[in-house]
C-alpha cells in the first residue's frame, strides 16, 4: 500500500509550521502508524526538534539528496528518531544552496518526488516540513505531495497571503500534479476565548470552511520549551495541553485523510 504525502506549508513564518509537523509525526508514530518526516527547510528546525542535529547518515542530508547528478537511493539520507516507528531525512542550512543550484537542473521541479517515490510502499505516511516561502523547495514539496496542511496562527494577519498560497498550490496542480489541494487546516497558537481569536477562527472558517479540522492548538508553555531538549511535545510533557492538542489533531487527520485504518496504539485510542 502506497503512503500519503502530505507537506505542511504556509509561507508566513511564525505560524506553527514545524510544531505541527514534529508533533503530528510523533502523534502518528506513537499510534503505530510508520512515519517518515522530511525536514525541506534549511533552518534544520524540524530535525533538532526531533533531537537529530548533527546526527546524519554518512551520504549526507536532504540537500546531498537534492542536488545529486542523478537520483541516488534514499534509505542513504534516512536516520532514526527518539519516536519509534518515526523516521527523518534531515536538512541542515547547507540546504539554502539548494534553491540557487536546482535553478538550472534538469526537471528541477521534481527532485523530491523521485526521493519519495522509492518508500512510499514501507510508510504509512509522509510529512514534510518547508520553508517559509514559495521558492523551489516548496515547489519541490507541493509537486511530491499528494495533500497539503496549513497551519493558521490565531493573529490578526492570519489570513495574509493565504489567498495567494491557494492560488499558487492550485497553478502547481494544474502544471505539475494534478489532484492536489489543500486538505486540512489547522489553528495554531490559540486562545478561543479572546475576541481576536473568535474572530480570526471565524474568518478562517469563512474561507476553508469543512477542511479547517476542529482540533485547535492552544498557546502553551511546554510547546515552546521542547524543541530545544530535542523532544516532541508528546515525549517531554505527555500531560500538557499542547500534547493533548497533537493528539487529538492525529485522530482527526487519521480520520479525515481515510487513507489507513484506524491505529490500535494505546495513545491514540477513543
Amino acid at each position: 500500500m502506497r503512503s500519503r504525502v502530505f507537506a505542511i506549508a504556509n509561507q508566513k513564518g511564525g505560524v506553527g509550521k514545524t510544531t505541527t509537523a514534529i508533533n503530528l509525526a510523533a502523534s502518528l508514530a506513537l499510534g503505530d502508524q510508520a512515519v517518515l518526516a522530511v525536514d525541506m527547510d534549511p533552518q534544520g528546525n524540524l530535525t533538532s526538534g526531533v533531537g537529530q542535529k548533527g546526527n546524519y547518515a554518512p551520504a549526507g542530508t536532504i540537500y546531498e539528496a537534492l542536488t545529486a547528478e542523478s537520483t541516488p537511493p534514499v534509505d542513504d539520507y534516512i536516520v532514526s528518531t527518539c519516536v519509534s516507528g518515526l523516521s527523518l531525512l534531515p536538512a541542515d542550512r547547507e540546504l539554502t544552496g539548494a534553491e540557487i543550484e536546482l535553478v538550472s537542473a534538469e526537471r528541477r521541479e521534481q527532485r523530491l518526488r523521485r526521493l519519495l517515490e522509492q518508500v512510499r510502499g514501507r510508510y504509512d505516511y509522509i510529512l514534510v516540513d518547508t520553508p517559509p516561502s514559495l521558492g523551489l523547495l516548496t515547489l519541490n514539496t507541493l509537486v511530491a505531495a499528494d495533500g497539503v496542511i496549513v497551519p493558521v496562527v490565531c493573529e490578526y494577519f492570519a489570513l495574509e497571503g493565504l489567498a495567494y498560497l491557494k492560488d499558487n498550490v492550485s497553478r502547481v496542480g494544474k502544471g505539475f500534479n494534478p489532484g492536489l489541494e489543500i486538505v486540512g487546516v489547522v489553528l495554531t497558537m490559540a486562545d478561543l476565548r479572546t475576541n481576536l481569536g473568535k474572530q480570526v477562527a471565524a474568518e478562517v472558517q469563512s474561507v476553508f470552511g469543512s477542511k479547517v479540522f476542529e482540533t485547535v492548538i492552544p498557546r502553551n508553555v511546554r510547546l515552546g520549551e521542547a524543541p530545544s531538549h530535542g523532544l516532541p511535545v508528546i515525549l517531554y510533557d505527555v500531560r500538557s495541553k499542547g500534547a493533548e492538542a497533537y493528539l487529538a489533531l492525529a485522530r482527526e487527520f487519521l480520520a479525515c485523510t481515510r487513507a489507513y485504518p484506524p491505529p490500535a496504539g494505546e495513545m491514540l485510542s477513543g
